[in-house]
């Protein structure tokens, strides 16, 4: 189990560095969509690459921080029941959940989206808007998020297994270790 727990830290810090692109991705997104406000207003010059780019920036953002919600435990969920059953039944719950609704869908979601991803970067497709950029950089994002959020997906497993098994503590409103 040791080693398992391993994996899903490893697996932890992976999607932290992830999420800190996404961070990024973010900040960088919202000053090209000040500067091209600033630049379509007072010089009266656009571009649809500035306005394409912001788009595959919060699709970076999207993709590449949806594991880091899954493992801070801040995705959407009903907690109306939820939230009134005891620990033990929670991990259940999240253990059933993760193994029979949320890996299949990122199974499916990558078996999907990485031919379509490939597509576009064999052939180069561009944006057929004036100015539109590369598609496939975008595209990447979809294959990348999902397989991430696939690798979070294992690493939870592994940590509630280890929580039922009295071998991992975790307090349930983080999803981080206990100290």
């Amino acid at each position: 189990m040791k080693a398992l727990l391993w994996l899903a830290h490893a697996i932890d810090g992976v999607n932290d560095r992830f999420a800190s692109l996404a961070k990024w991705a973010v900040l960088l997104s919202c000053v090209i969509s000040c500067l091209n406000a600033v630049v379509r207003y007072v010089f009266n010059l656009s571009s649809n690459g500035w306005l394409e780019i912001q788009w595959y920036l919060f699709a970076a953002c999207v993709m590449l921080g949806a594991a880091q919600v899954l493992r801070v435990n801040e995705h959407v969920r009903v907690d109306v029941i939820y939230g009134h059953l005891s620990s033990r039944k929670q991990v259940w719950i999240d253990l059933l959940g993760m193994l029979f609704f949320l890996m299949p869908a990122m199974l499916t979601m990558l078996y999907f989206s990485v031919p379509l991803f490939l597509k576009m970067a064999v052939s180069g497709e561009m944006s057929p808007n004036a100015g539109g950029l590369i598609r496939w950089p975008a595209m990447l994002m979809l294959p990348l998020g999902f397989s991430l959020v696939l690798l979070q997906a294992v690493a939870e497993v592994i940590k509630r297994i280890g929580w039922l098994n009295h071998t991992y503590e975790m307090d349930f409103h983080y999803e981080r270790p206990l100290q």
